[in-house]
Order: structure tokens, then sequence, then C-alpha cells
């Protein structure tokens, strides 16, 4: 199991990864970074540059409606952008996301940031309402990835 930094984390004791053949399974990655022990919340937890290309307007009311399901979006997919480069892959490699959402009117905004990550073909998807996720009430969005990466 790699835990080198900016790779998704498990939260409890499970791989973030696994290697099988040419495939590569990711867990399923949320907006926490257990080392610091920090939720994304919004624009704030995450780098300026990344909050202004992602849709950070600087107004109070709509920063604060859309900064939590933003920043979570690029969190996300940043850590899986880090996972795949860390078993020596690229996003271009993930061919299948697993989304889950605790309110699907979220997935228009996450779907603008996938689009930043996955600039060419988008991957198969698939996208799942759930009641609740793991470890509180704040965490909107889990994304789990599978890519083909041949051993070479």
């Amino acid at each position: 199991m790699n835990t080198s930094p900016g790779i998704a984390q498990p939260l409890a004791r499970y791989a973030a990864w696994r290697r099988a053949g040419d495939f590569v399974f990711l867990s399923g990655v949320i907006a926490v970074d257990p080392s610091a022990g920090r939720i994304v919340r919004g624009f704030d937890d995450i780098p300026a540059e990344a909050a202004d290309l992602i849709g950070r307007t600087g107004e109070f009311s709509s920063d604060t409606k859309d900064g939590p399901i933003l920043a979570q979006s690029w969190y996300v997919l940043n850590s899986i952008r880090q996972t795949m480069e860390a078993a020596g892959g690229q996003m271009s490699d993930v061919f299948k996301l697993v989304q889950y959402f605790k309110q699907l009117d979220h997935f228009p905004r996450y779907s603008g940031v996938r689009k930043l990550f996955f600039p060419g073909e988008p991957p198969a998807s698939t996208v799942v309402e759930v009641s609740a996720m793991l470890p509180t009430a704040d965490i909107l969005i889990e994304v789990e990835a599978t890519a083909w990466l041949p051993l070479r």
C-alpha cells in the first residue's frame, strides 16, 4: 500500500489503491486529509488558484452555496490524479468512475470540475445518490476510480 503524501489516504484499514494485473482499483475518495485531520468544506480549504479555476466568485452568497461541492469535487479528483501518478499512470488511464452524491443536484457543478481533469474522452460513469457518507455529514461526494494501466 502506497501512503505517499498527496494521494488519497484511507480513513481506516483498507488500501487506497490496489493493482490487479493491468488494472488499478482506487477505493472511494472523499474530501478529507486524514494526516491533517481536515475536511474540505469550501474554497478556503483548497489552493487559491484551484478555487479560482473552478468557479470562486468572491460573492459570499454564491461561494457559500456552491463552494462546498466545487471544492470537494476538485479535492477528490485531484487526489485521484495524484494517486494515479503514484501508481505510475495518469488521469487518461482512468476508464470508469462511480460517483456517490448526497444530493444529485450537485452533479452539474461536479461535472464542470470533472471536465478539467478529463479534457479528452470522459470515463464511463455511474452516478448514485446516497443518504450519508463517512466520516461526517460535511462529506458531499465520494468517487471511486478504475484504471487500465498495463504492466510495462
